[in-house]
């Protein structure tokens, strides 16, 4: 059981970080030019783990692993950034932007499950959604 709710409880306090540390960028800096050290941060920390953890210690033996994905989730990652820096800099509040668009997610993501991985679209999951975005009418009124 730990198995299954330690990586969601290690997403919901990294994504608080996460957006308290987008929210707290200076209005000043260039969003892309604060990203080269966030990235900068993330190679190093991302580095040490998969030496500390890794049961192969040839990163470039793992390299040779590598398809499409890991090059495309890092150019997806430059947009989540980028897009959630310039909501906060357009004025969302820190309490809103991440649920609105967390809401507006779960319907891209049950149209993409059922598109690429055949996943079933549910009465229960379509009634989920509504009650999701009847939420969001009240969150952001």
């Amino acid at each position: 059981m730990l198995s299954y709710i330690w990586p969601i409880a290690l997403v919901v306090l990294s994504n608080t970080i996460y957006q308290i540390c987008s929210k707290s960028i200076p209005g000043s800096i260039n969003p892309f030019a604060s990203l080269t050290v966030t990235y900068m941060v993330a190679a190093v920390c991302a580095g040490i783990l998969y030496a500390v953890m890794g049961k192969d210690v040839n990163l470039l033996r793992e390299y040779s692993h590598l398809n499409w994905a890991s090059f495309a989730l890092g150019i997806s990652i430059v947009g989540l950034e980028v897009g959630f820096i310039f909501a906060y800099k357009a004025g969302w509040p820190v309490s809103t932007a991440a649920t609105v668009q967390s809401a507006f997610l779960a319907i891209a993501l049950m149209v993409a499950g059922l598109l690429f991985f055949h996943e079933a679209i549910t009465w229960n999951k379509v009634v989920g959604i509504v009650i999701c975005l009847i939420g969001l009418a009240f969150i952001n009124h």
